[in-house]
Order: structure tokens, then C-alpha cells, then sequence
């Protein structure tokens, strides 16, 4: 039984997916006018654990992820400028450029992560189309307007706006108001943009369609309503993103696919926390933000950092520093090192668990089903590692199985084949007791970057840096 921490209820609640063969899934997207920091990366990070814990506990999942290339401008709350159109002007490049580049940088950062690309990736800018039907229902039901500039979501015209955040509408229209406001034609500071038009100081965006409101661009939140509905249905099982998402992205999501169609959008919500540096939260605009490439500069693998977000449970804040992923990357070194020490069984997945490995095995299930318990999980991975209870094969085996989801273990290191035949010249020696001739060829291995260690499989040797 898996079990999720809901936003919407505020509590742990079984998953009881909607179709018998499929649990939908939908992680909001990067907007893709720059690198995703770390911060960013956190989130898909639980994301992926969310959806192998659930292919891991026997579930067929239908993955959606969106991409923003369009629409979400430098406010959230509908000021600034559109992100994509003002990065291509800067760049003198043209918004498709910019976003396929970002576009494929993130999914290179992704699989540097382990993370999983999700099954359909959906552009903003390739389904405008149904954003415009989402938009023409609306109308239909009385919950948006027009003005000179734009169509909005009239968030009056729904009771329960804000459920999500807890924030009560005349909390967020407080808040609206201190926003600087260009349309004086909002009936309510707190309503929010469905779709732009081409006027104003948007008289020149770069990218724009044509709609029954004239020609223009939609919003940001428009697009996620339209996106999982048209692959997922609507409602689906879970909706996932940051935290950040909550108060306005997710709330204004909900807004529209409720007012529009009348049923729930998702059954679960779930958040991740934030990335904090120095205790503030990592951000482009606070411009205290880290990306990948960096950890990769100071010659760290990118996996130590999912390590170290697994450390931290999804919905707790995580202070990021360079000492802490320095100490991660000792310790996920040492499990990488136990890990490929071991003797392999002939074929994974055909090892029979004594009743000691399958408690543990049990231990793990029941830690990851707990709302994705990542610290528990990996003490049960160290746990099985340090077992010298256990025959080699079976923590071998147990290690494989839970890394489906932790995704940690990572490949052997490529040995210098000059180590190698090191290595082999002197288990000759070692094995004909010529001691002195043995312990100079393990000074002249350790010379080289690597140390070697005597098993009862043969000489096991490892990266000095990576233990």
C-alpha cells in the first residue's frame, strides 16, 4: 500500500488510482529561457522517486511533463515580461532557438541524475489549440472576461479559490494589490491572465496565435490545465511540483480546470520543498543559485547530489553547501565501492533471499511506500551492505533491487589498464609470497590514484577520490 502526503487534504492518503491499468502522472516542467539550478532539480529528483516507487510497487504510470516555452512571465502573478521573449531578444536569437537549447540541457541533466525522461514531453507552444478551448469554456460558464489587454479568470465566481494554499481570496486579492497592476480594467487584483493580447507592452511578442480574443499568447497556468487533460483526462491520479507552485501556479491551475469542467483536476497534490543556501531559498531571482555544470567543475559526480537530496526527505527544506556535498560524496563513494565489491550472482534477480534478506527487502518497500521516505530507504541500503550476515550474492541482490528507485549505485569506475596489469602483477607475487616485490607494486597502484584491496574473489581496486 503506497501512501502520499496530499497538499490539498493535508494528510497522508492511500493511492487509489483511477484506472485499473495506469496511474497518471503530471510533473510541471522548467521554463526553458535558462539552465535549471539545482534548486529546480530537487524537485524532479522526488519526481523520479515518486514514479519508480510506484513502478516498483507493481504500477503501470502514464507521465506527463510539460515544457514552458511561452507565457510565463518574469512575475509570476502576470507582471514583467515573458521569460523566452526577453532571453531571445537579449541573445538576438529567436525563441525556438532558446528553448530547444535550454530544452535539451535539461534533459542532459537529467540523465546525468538518473532521472528517468517522462513518457510524453509537451510543449506549450504545440497545444495552444486546447489552452483556447480551456479559455472558450470558461466563457461559457461565466468565469472569464476580456479586457483591452487581455482575458482573465474571474476568481470571484469560484467559492473554494485557494484551497490549495489555505489562503483565503481575500488574503490573496491583499496581496494582489501591492503587485504592480498595468490592467485597470481587472475586476479583481487577484484574477489572473488566460491569455495575452497583442497590445501594449506586448505589442511586439515574438511568439502569438490567433483566438477568438484576437492575436496573442496564453498565460502561463493555461497551459497545464489543457496539457494533462488532453493526455490524462481530467481527474487524474497526481499532480506534482515545487512548493513555490503552490500559492498561485497550482491554486490558478485548479481554478480553471474546476470552473471549466466541474470535477477535480487531481486527486493528490504533492510539493517539494525548497533548496535553501545560507537558509534563503536558491532562486535565479535572488541570484544565489547553483547548476549542475558547477558540481561537475569541482569534479564531483553529478549522482552525488541526487545522494544528497535523498538524505532529506521531499517535504523538508534542504540547506545546500559545498561542505555538505563534499561529505556526500565520501558517503555515496563508500556505497558505490561495497556495492560493485560484491560477488554478483549469475543473473540478478534470480538470488533465493534467506528470511533475514527478505525482512529487509520488506524494510525497504515499506519505507519508500511511507509518503517516499528516502532517508529511511537508505539506511536499509547501508544496512544491507554492512549485513555480513548475508552471503555476498544476496546484498548484491538486495542493493540492485532497491536501486531501481534510489538510482546511486552507478557504474564501476574504468580502470587504467596500467592498473590493471599492476594489480596482476602482483597477486602473482602476493600468491608466490614474494612480499617485498608485492608491497612495492601496491606503493606504485596508490602512486597512481587507486587502491587495491585483497578478496576472496581476487584483487578488488578503486579510485582513491571515490571512496
Amino acid at each position: 500500500m503506497i501512501k502520499l502526503y496530499n497538499t490539498l487534504t493535508r494528510k497522508k492518503e492511500e493511492l487509489k488510482p483511477i484506472h485499473k491499468d495506469w496511474v497518471g502522472l503530471y510533473t510541471c516542467g522548467p521554463t526553458v529561457y535558462n539552465f535549471a539550478h539545482i534548486g529546480n532539480l530537487r524537485t524532479y529528483v522526488f519526481e523520479d522517486v515518486l514514479e519508480k516507487t510506484l513502478r516498483y510497487g507493481g504500477h503501470e504510470v502514464r507521465r506527463v511533463m510539460n515544457i514552458t516555452d511561452v507565457g510565463h512571465l518574469t512575475g509570476d502573478s502576470d507582471t514583467g515580461e515573458d521569460k523566452l521573449d526577453k532571453e531571445a531578444r537579449a541573445k538576438k536569437q529567436s525563441v525556438e532557438e532558446i528553448a530547444q537549447f535550454y530544452t535539451d540541457a535539461f534533459f542532459e541533466d537529467l540523465k546525468k541524475l538518473n532521472i528517468v525522461k517522462p513518457d510524453i514531453i509537451a510543449p506549450a507552444s504545440k497545444f495552444t489549440r486546447e489552452q483556447v478551448a480551456v479559455i472558450e469554456t470558461l466563457f461559457q460558464r461565466g468565469l472569464a472576461y476580456q479586457t483591452e489587454n487581455a482575458v482573465y479568470f474571474d476568481v470571484s465566481k469560484l467559492k473554494d479559490y485557494g484551497k490549495l494554499s489555505g489562503q483565503s481570496l481575500k488574503e490573496k486579492t491583499v496581496g494582489a494589490r501591492s503587485e504592480v497592476v498595468v490592467d485597470k480594467e481587472k475586476r479583481n487584483p487577484a484574477d489572473f491572465a488566460l491569455w495575452f493580447k497583442l497590445t501594449g507592452k506586448f505589442k511586439n511578442h515574438l511568439l502569438h496565435w490567433p483566438s477568438p480574443w484576437g492575436e496573442g499568447f496564453p498565460g502561463w497556468h493555461i497551459e497545464c490545465s489543457a496539457i494533462s487533460r488532453h493526455f490524462l483526462g481530467q481527474p487524474f491520479d497526481i499532480h506534482t511540483g515545487g512548493v513555490d507552485h503552490i500559492g498561485t501556479h497550482h491554486t490558478n491551475e485548479i481554478a480553471q480546470s474546476e470552473g471549466a469542467f466541474g470535477v477535480p483536476l487531481a486527486h493528490i497534490w504533492m510539493h517539494g520543498e525548497f533548496l535553501l543556501i545560507d537558509t534563503k531559498k536558491m532562486a535565479k531571482s535572488e541570484n544565489n543559485f547553483f547548476v549542475l555544470k558547477d558540481i561537475e567543475k569541482r569534479g564531483l559526480d553529478p549522482i552525488t547530489f541526487r545522494y544528497l537530496t535523498l538524505g532529506t526527505h521531499y517535504r523538508s527544506p534542504l540547506n545546500f553547501s559545498w561542505e555538505a556535498l563534499a561529505g556526500a560524496q565520501n558517503a555515496l563513494g563508500n556505497v558505490q565501492r561495497q556495492f560493485h565489491k560484491l560477488s554478483k550472482p549469475a543473473k540478478t534477480g534470480t538470488t533465493k533471499l534467506s528470511k533475514n534478506g527478505i525482512s529487509l527487502r520488506e524494510k525497504f518497500a515499506v519505507a519508500v511506500n511511507d509518503d517516499l521516505n528516502t532517508p529511511q530507504a537508505l539506511a536499509v541500503l547501508h544496512e544491507a551492505l554492512d549485513s555480513i550476515e548475508l552471503p555476498e550474492n544476496e546484498r548484491y541482490e538486495l542493493a540492485s533491487d532497491f536501486d531501481k528507485i534510489l538510482g546511486i549505485n552507478g557504474k564501476p569506475p574504468k580502470i587504467p589498464e596500467k592498473v590493471k596489469k599492476l594489480a596482476e602483477e602482483r597477486e602473482s607475487f602476493r600468491t608466490s609470497k614474494q612480499f617485498v616485490q608485492s608491497d612495492r607494486l601496491r606503493d606504485d597502484i596508490n602512486a597512481l590514484g587507486y587502491e587495491i584491496e585483497d578478496t576472496p574473489q581476487g584483487p578488488f581496486l578503486w579510485p582513491k577520490n571515490q571512496t
